[in-house]
């Protein structure tokens, strides 16, 4: 009997180069066919940023992966840009799941709005896709690199697991993206926890060093004090001191889950 295999839209926020992108479309190769649809350039940082400035020119490569050929896709554009061209130009009828990952870095606590990894998922819930946005924790100066330092097997195969039960089973309505982050010295072995997302800050911005406005400068960022401050059942406490996979369920709908009645009174008063 001929059985139609699951189509996987790929994408990450690294580049198309990077090789968490292809560890994960290694292993998720198993699972479904793999089209690859990943920004030109190194994306970091875009959240679900669709800007009128990208051109959206999308350029077929030839990239030789464990010893075999792939046609991939290079788009001037963000991660977010990269799943709507893979969605209407590109992957041949509508996915069946759109992961975004493996990211150089985990996404975790309240700065996960900035994570491409993130907002690409998020863009493929927004299509009603069932949609994995995936990360490594790394060191920060293996944030913006494609250092083979890093090792993405781990990562890999809770790509391939988590992505094999969104295809299969049915989730609630209200649960858009899975986000997963996997500790750096996780193995395939490492349990998972379902956690929420912590209001403590991982990364904390640092003032651009310059003495004059005119100089080329970038707001930096480091680890915040606040790390290990995180709450026992959070996505950082889960990762940063239990040292286990975090499995955060998202939703798109970002209404304020304060008491309304309380904010009612405090507005017409």
């Amino acid at each position: 009997m001929n059985t139609v295999k699951p189509q996987i839209l790929l994408t990450n926020d690294d580049g198309i180069l990077s090789p968490g992108l292809w560890a994960a479309a290694a292993a998720l190769e198993e699972i479904g066919y793999v089209h690859v649809v990943a920004p030109r350039e190194q994306s970091s940082g875009m959240g679900r940023s669709l800007p009128s400035t990208s051109s959206g020119i999308i350029q077929p490569q030839l990239l030789t992966v464990n010893g075999r050929e792939w046609t991939v896709y290079a788009v001037d554009g963000t991660p977010a840009q990269a799943v709507l061209h893979g969605i209407f130009e590109i992957v041949p009828r509508k996915p069946d799941l759109v992961v975004s990952g493996i990211n150089y870095g985990e996404n975790l606590g309240i700065g996960v709005t900035v994570s491409g990894t993130v907002g690409a998922a998020m863009e493929g819930a927004t299509a009603g896709i069932p949609s994995l946005a995936i990360s490594l924790e790394t060191k920060i100066e293996h944030h913006l690199s494609y250092s083979e330092e890093v090792d993405f097997s781990a990562a890999a195969y809770f790509s391939a697991y988590f992505g094999k039960l969104l295809l299969e089973r049915k989730f609630p309505a209200d649960m858009d993206v899975l986000k997963v982050d996997v500790p750096a010295n996780a193995t395939h072995q490492t349990p998972w926890e379902l956690t929420y997302i912590s209001r403590v800050r991982v990364f904390e911005s640092v003032p651009p060093q310059r003495t004059t406005w005119d100089q080329p400068a970038r707001v930096g960022y480091r680890f915040s004090d606040e790390l290990y401050q995180a709450p026992e059942g959070s996505d950082v406490h889960t990762l940063r001191v239990k040292r286990r996979v975090s499995v955060t369920p998202l939703s798109l709908n970002i209404t304020s889950r304060a008491d309304f009645s309380e904010i009612e009174t405090i507005l017409r008063s």
